[in-house]
């Protein structure tokens, strides 16, 4: 299949890249920075950023599925939202429908799976870029996308342990769950359309 990969230089993007190209799969990757990914098989990068329409074309233009793991890093504007927005236009533009992003727990209706400790750190240090996944997430269900959005709950690196919970199960709690397995698991929703249209949380 061919991709289109959005936040491929960032902890979960490199763990999607990495897992995507072992697969067998054809990815193009946007990239503010192309000297931060290695050139190899398989893999074509698109030097741009996101909120430039034509990069984000650029990228778009000729694949099967659209992965985003655009993520905003402390003191920086938020990208979600904005760069969500030029992507599902690259989408129209192209005819390509398949959308799986990766939000966070504690967005939208997955908040009563967040522990209230919790909550309150959120509130306290992470509520501009809660509120930005909010805004990302609210133009991806209005898009006319067969979209799946992934909820991690808190993230650690580390290889793949195929140890985690995932559906649309509210009984599923936040709790530490690898990049690797969260790559696994948004690769795996490319050949499974049980949650096209739903927000499937993975802890």
């Amino acid at each position: 299949m061919h991709i289109a990969l959005f936040g491929a230089t960032g902890g979960t993007g490199r763990e999607v890249l990495e897992q995507a190209l072992a697969a067998g799969h054809e990815v193009k990757a946007l990239a503010r920075d192309p000297s931060k990914l290695v050139p190899r098989d398989g893999l074509t990068v698109i030097p741009g950023d996101v909120l430039d329409q034509a990069a984000a074309d650029a990228c778009v233009e000729g694949t099967d599925a659209v992965i985003c793991v655009l993520g905003t890093r402390p003191g920086n504007e938020p990208v979600e939202a904005p760069g969500t927005e030029r992507i599902l236009a690259a989408m129209a533009k192209h005819g390509v429908k398949r959308l799986i992003a990766v939000s966070s727990m504690g967005v939208g209706d997955s908040i009563e799976q967040i522990n209230l400790a919790f909550r309150v750190i959120m509130n306290l240090t992470l509520k501009r870029i809660m509120q930005a996944k909010e805004a990302q997430e609210r133009l991806i269900m209005a898009s006319d996308t067969d979209w799946t959005i992934v909820r991690p709950g808190g993230l650690t690196d580390g290889p793949r342990t195929g140890n985690y919970r995932a559906g649309t199960d509210k009984s599923i709690k936040a709790g530490r769950v690898a990049r690797a397995d969260v790559a696994e698991y948004v690769l795996r929703q490319l050949a499974d359309d049980g949650c096209v249209r739903q927000a499937p949380s993975i802890s």
